[in-house]
């Protein structure tokens, strides 16, 4: 699908000047992204958003301190109530940490995707109070479960809610504090934390009391893991959180993620936001994925070295395992999404055997490759479990609520959102959706927009403006690498490479004759039609081989030279 390539406007005179203590590349780079003063500039360079926020204007969080340290003074039963995915996971594994340095009586509990589904459920909240649990504490979840909450009330088991989805409309689930930066009236400054930020920002109100125990810098690797793998915006004070947790993790003691920086063949010393998202995230995602999280779980709370590599070497098959059943699904779904209508507002695609652990993938893949709202579910006998993603002209939650007379359970953010529905309301489901999808954006030009940063001329790249560009880190969602374009490229050679010649690798030449190395991942079906010359958007990055380090441009997009674009 044909992009648009967005170049924003020249750095005004007066940034210009504003930014003089910065490269000429770096400060169009820092214009480009809103800092047009020197001291923005800085505080954004250096991640210079403070961590000493206080944790007490999260509303609720005197009530959750409170009770937590009820809880540890009379050795009552707490039990950390997580959910599956790489933030619920580390979100869990952070709140096991402080509370057992605070010598708390306290264990773990995150649900089983296919037997029990995202957030809390009934059953296990009655199997918690059982054996004797008396405070169950959500991360990650929570915030959508008003009648698991009233239950909780009913069985007497007292429940502190930290999530950080968006609540529903209507009344709050009913708790002994509930801990959201997204609730109506709450003041705390940064709405963007992730599930684990939150509870970081829990360990923080505990140890403002007194000592917990536990050292919340040792926390940071965990939080950098969940805030990166979750998609949580790269500013303001996540930005903050990910680059010191990035400095714990490469100095990191937790042995787990040692052994699967080994198993993954990655350097842990030199760990980057893109290899949390690449590497380490899908590896910790896996286990919940295709069975259960705990695996996870144990791998980052373990102390054991022979433990912790059986662990990460389980993680890395699983992976694998999840890697080839994704493709599966992939194909089918985009058989079954495109059957029907020849270009849909929105992709839906349901099927008996589909995984629920992937269904989520699938659907990223087809939003991607059609540029539209796409749903894939996994139908069980009775109910479908569905998955959505979302392009950012359709908020996919608020099109949820919307439907949410035909949903048992449904949650998320406007890119991302998942849903329970009984087997029968599914026609009717994908009826309404297609008809919200088709009002709002039937009438619109949807085409992927590609953000760039500034024209480079390929003679103009070099080590010096590489080391930069590392003033960026860490980027990723909300805070993008820079992105170039370069014109009328010459393509010296091109050819496929990798599993099914899936990626583009082309040898260019600039206007002085000087070679330049470049790799399209997933661009390598445009190789047969390839002109002479080419216009490109790109990332820089190096790239290591056989101990030899050379300058290389990640391509995003290519067209043919002087397509007047």
């Amino acid at each position: 699908m044909q992009k648009r390539w967005h170049l924003p406007p020249v750095i005004t005179s007066e940034a210009d000047r504003n930014l003089g203590a910065f490269h000429p590349v770096l400060r169009q780079l820092l214009f480009n992204r809103g800092y047009g003063t020197e001291a923005e500039a800085r505080a954004f360079v250096h991640g210079d958003t403070s961590l000493n926020t206080d944790p007490f204007q999260l509303t609720g969080m005197s009530s959750v301190v409170d009770r937590i340290r009820y809880a540890v003074d009379h050795s009552e039963s707490v039990a950390v109530y997580g959910d599956y995915d790489v933030d619920g996971v580390t979100a869990t594994a952070l709140l096991l940490q402080v509370l057992r340095a605070m010598n708390a009586e306290v264990r773990p509990y995150i649900p089983n995707r296919f037997d029990e589904g995202y957030g809390l459920n009934m059953d296990a909240l009655d199997t918690l109070k059982a054996t004797g649990v008396g405070l169950v504490i959500t991360v990650d979840c929570g915030i959508r479960s008003p009648a698991e909450a009233q239950h909780a009330r009913d069985i007497g088991l007292d429940l502190i809610i930290s999530d950080h989805h968006h609540p529903a409309d209507g009344a709050l689930p009913s708790a002994v504090a509930i801990v959201n930066p997204k609730l109506p009236g709450d003041d705390y400054p940064d709405k963007n934390l992730a599930g684990v930020g939150i509870a970081f920002k829990i360990a923080q109100a505990l140890a403002s009391g007194g000592s917990t125990g536990a050292s919340l810098d040792a926390l940071l690797d965990l939080v950098a893991l969940g805030t990166v793998a979750d998609l949580a915006p790269l500013i303001g004070e996540n930005r903050t959180l990910v680059r010191r947790g990035l400095e714990a993790i490469r100095q990191t003691r937790r042995q787990g993620l040692f052994s699967l920086a080994n198993v993954a063949s990655m350097q842990i010393s030199k760990t980057t936001a893109s290899q949390i998202g690449f590497i380490l995230g899908p590896r910790l995602n896996a286990a919940g994925r295709l069975r259960s999280a705990e695996a996870a779980l144990e791998l980052l709370i373990t102390d054991d070295p022979s433990r912790a590599g059986l662990l990460a070497q389980e993680l890395d098959a699983n992976n694998q395992e999840r890697q080839a059943v994704t493709r599966e699904t992939q194909v089918k779904a985009e058989a079954l999404a495109t059957a029907d209508e020849l270009d849909p507002a929105l992709l839906f695609a349901a099927h008996e055997d589909f995984n629920p652990g992937v269904v989520g993938l699938a659907a990223s893949r087809l939003m991607e490759t059609h540029y539209r709202p796409a749903v894939v579910a996994a139908k069980g006998p009775a109910e479908t479990r569905g998955s959505c993603r979302s392009i950012p002209e359709f908020h996919i939650t608020d099109a949820l609520d919307k439907c949410s007379d035909l949903l048992l359970r449904h949650g998320g953010h406007a890119a991302a959102a998942g849903f329970t529905a009984k087997n029968e309301n599914v026609p009717l489901l994908v009826r309404r959706l297609k008809a919200l999808a088709q009002g709002e954006l039937g009438t619109q030009d949807l085409r992927p927009t590609l953000n760039t940063d500034m024209e480079m001329a390929l003679s103009a790249l070099n080590f010096e403006l590489l080391g930069q560009l590392e003033q960026l880190e860490p980027t990723g969602y909300g805070n993008r690498e820079a992105v170039f374009v370069s014109r009328a490229a010459k393509v010296r050679s091109s050819r496929v490479v990798g599993a099914e010649g899936r990626h583009l690798k082309l040898t260019l030449q600039d206007e002085r004759g000087i070679t330049t190395d470049a790799i399209g991942f997933r661009l390598g079906h445009l190789q047969p039609d390839l002109p002479s010359r080419l216009d490109l958007a790109y990332t820089l990055e190096s790239n290591s081989y056989s101990g030899r380090t050379t300058l290389q441009l990640n391509v995003k997009d290519v067209r043919p030279a002087g397509d007047g674009s």
